[in-house]
């Protein structure tokens, strides 16, 4: 990437040769240049919230940035960034969306994230820590910026305004106003799921923002929710992608001697996951891991894997995620464990899974979804 500070060799975390796609785009390049071109301050306290893969705060590493991500590939692709460009440890501090942010802000840059709700939730939660004279700045491709985007700024910051375009790129400038009477945070938010689906139906769901589907039971998982399988006592079960934690909920109180470990990447959806599960007084065992799905998780020790794979990373499309999780499922199974899929059915995980698994299998099917089954036959190599 070419900045005004040099130029930095930066990747995605986990590194793939197959993956062509960046770890910045037109919107990084537009803030470093306007920073540089407009000789904005970067002294004080400089917070970057949601810099995706590093690139702002490796640019930025001699100012000694914050960055607060939800993302846990996004965090281990900057630690990974700053290595590669010779940034010492300590330079820059790695926060959470979870963490407390620092008392007092300076400089306050925003990579838009994809969800308006995590940026409703962040502003509120950094909001007591911008002053008068803090300098606020916004960057995000031209579709992902929207009037309500903007609004969200207004109101809980200051007045706000949108540069040109650039590269398909555009900018947000907000005034702090410290007179401003900012709402209550809403997040997380609670409901109680509908009958119909099992033995979840009238529980409770504890959502924090930026968790797919924060108000409501999406319809896949609904889905999913009908055809669970059943267990053998004792059982250890993974909820890969865990989100809220709902499926992992529902097998734990199917039998309470089942043993769930709750996985995400997303430090939002994995306190949502931890939130749920205690919401409903669940009395069995349960392991709660922000991780790159199930690096770490030993082979051959899991019974069962449930999941619904992510096919988006931030705006682009791809399959890279769920034939990572598919691979790493294989490899935790026991000979005889399963893995469950729901997806679209327009994705064709059938394909992968028989690849992968040497077998697949319909378990339940509507005109928009399907779940599907695979077992670990045994030892043995195979390839994603």
């Amino acid at each position: 990437m070419t900045t005004p500070w040099g130029e930095p060799v930066l990747a995605r975390f986990p590194e793939d040769p197959r993956d062509r796609l960046r770890a910045w785009d037109a919107s990084d390049e537009y803030l470093l240049r306007y920073l540089d071109r407009e000789r904005v301050p970067l002294s004080g306290t400089v917070v970057v919230l949601g810099d995706r893969w590093g690139a702002l705060v490796t640019a930025l590493a001699a100012h000694r940035p914050t960055q607060i991500t939800d993302s846990w590939l996004g965090q281990e692709a900057t630690r990974a960034n700053l290595a590669r460009n010779g940034v010492g440890p300590g330079t820059v501090r790695l926060l959470t969306t979870q963490d407390d942010p620092p008392e007092r802000i300076d400089m306050l840059l925003v990579r838009v994230p994809k969800s308006l709700a995590l940026l409703e939730d962040q502003l509120l939660r950094l909001a007591p820590s911008v002053h008068e004279g803090t300098v606020v700045v916004g960057t995000g491709m031209v579709k992902e910026i929207h009037t309500s985007t903007l609004r969200l700024f207004e109101r809980i910051l200051g007045p706000t305004r949108t540069s040109l375009a650039e590269k398909k790129a555009r900018l947000i400038f907000c005034t702090p106003d410290p007179g401003l009477e900012r709402p209550a945070n809403p997040w997380p938010y609670r409901y109680t799921l509908p009958d119909g689906i099992g033995v979840v139906s009238g529980r409770t769901v504890v959502n924090h923002a930026g968790v797919f589907c924060a108000d409501r039971l999406d319809i896949g998982t609904r889905f999913f929710l009908k055809h669970l399988p059943a267990v053998r006592d004792g059982a250890r079960v993974v909820d890969l992608g865990c989100g809220n934690g709902v499926v992992g909920t529902a097998m734990a109180l199917a039998d309470p001697q089942t043993e769930v470990l709750f996985v995400d990447e997303s430090f939002q959806a994995v306190a949502s996951a931890q939130d749920t599960y205690r919401a409903n007084g669940v009395p069995g065992h349960a392991e709660f891991r922000v991780g790159d799905g199930l690096a770490g998780v030993a082979a051959d020790s899991v019974d069962l894997v449930l999941n619904n794979p992510p096919f988006h990373s931030h705006q682009a499309t791809t399959d890279t995620t769920a034939r990572r999780m598919f691979t790493d499922a294989r490899r935790t199974l026991r000979p005889g464990g399963e893995l469950w899929v729901i997806g679209n059915r327009h994705l064709g995980y059938h394909v992968r899974l028989r690849r992968l698994f040497g077998n697949s299998e319909v378990v339940a099917s509507d005109p928009k979804f399907v779940v599907l089954r695979a077992v670990k036959r045994g030892a043995g190599p195979a390839s994603g």
